[in-house]
């Protein structure tokens, strides 16, 4: 059994940002020489989140309105009154997961079609962290 680690790191110019990874992971895969397992992409910040969705700008749009809708900023939070205006972040983590699980098959990262990897920041502006643990055969 083989494991590699890799991690990326981002300082996002806005507070928000939905950014396409899909082409570092699969770096991450080859660079492991793991043939057949798994590959954990994890945002290391509870601001953050890694998901896999289509690549296309509209749909994205959708995804801000729909957590927008269901996790707003809003001052009146209880995380609020620690000096923090980030519990709407939080929330928005809740909702779309920290991390996700992918197949390794042939030494490649198996996505379906239309399947990308994003890093999906909600509180940015400063450096954070994605872990990439690949373990397999």
């Amino acid at each position: 059994m083989k494991s590699y680690t890799k991690y990326l790191t981002f300082n996002t110019k806005n507070r928000r940002e939905i950014i396409r990874i899909t082409e570092e992971v699969e770096k991450a895969v080859k660079e492991s020489e793991v043939k057949e397992g798994l590959c954990l992409v994890s945002a290391m910040h509870l601001t953050a989140s890694v998901i896999v969705q289509d690549d296309e700008e509209g749909l994205h749009e959708d995804i801000w309105n729909w957590l927008d809708s269901l996790a707003p900023f809003k001052k009146d939070y209880k995380h609020h009154l620690t000096g923090e205006d980030n519990a709407d972040a939080h929330l928005k983590n809740l909702l779309t997961h920290l991390q996700v699980v992918l197949p390794i098959t042939n030494g490649k990262l198996d996505l379906g079609p239309w399947q990308e990897v994003f890093y999906v920041e909600y509180d940015g502006q400063r450096p954070k962290r994605v872990i990439i643990k690949i373990i397999g055969m």
